[in-house]
């Protein structure tokens, strides 16, 4: 009977240690997934307010070249038909490089989702 009694034992045993050891691992993932949601939540609100500026930055660039330009070519229409040309060219330049950018934002992205 000592036998049965010591395997008894012992399965209680594991039997608890493998309920700690799942318990833990939840806790655990409960933890990576708030750490994680955390950091795509700040990196979400940095972007919004990082870009809100800058586009408001490069509004308030684009109307003062804008002008200064017209006063150059004595021609504001001239000016406003460079200015929007000189997007075009860009967004083009951007959407040429879509790709490497992509790959440079998901390499970021993991990086800070896998560690």
């Amino acid at each position: 009977m000592g036998v049965f009694n010591s395997l008894n034992e012992t399965s209680n045993k594991a039997v608890d240690l493998s309920e700690q050891y799942y318990q833990k691992t939840q806790e655990y993932y409960k933890l990576k997934v708030f750490h994680q949601l955390s950091l795509t939540t700040g990196m979400f609100c940095k972007m919004a307010i990082l870009g809100s500026l800058g586009f408001l930055g490069l509004l308030f660039f684009a109307v003062a070249g804008t002008i200064y330009l017209g006063e150059i070519l004595d021609s504001l229409v001239l000016s406003c038909l460079a200015i929007g040309a000189l997007f075009f060219v860009i967004v083009t330049i951007l959407y040429k490089t879509r790709k490497r950018i992509d790959n440079f934002i998901v390499k970021k992205l993991s990086a800070k989702f896998f560690t």
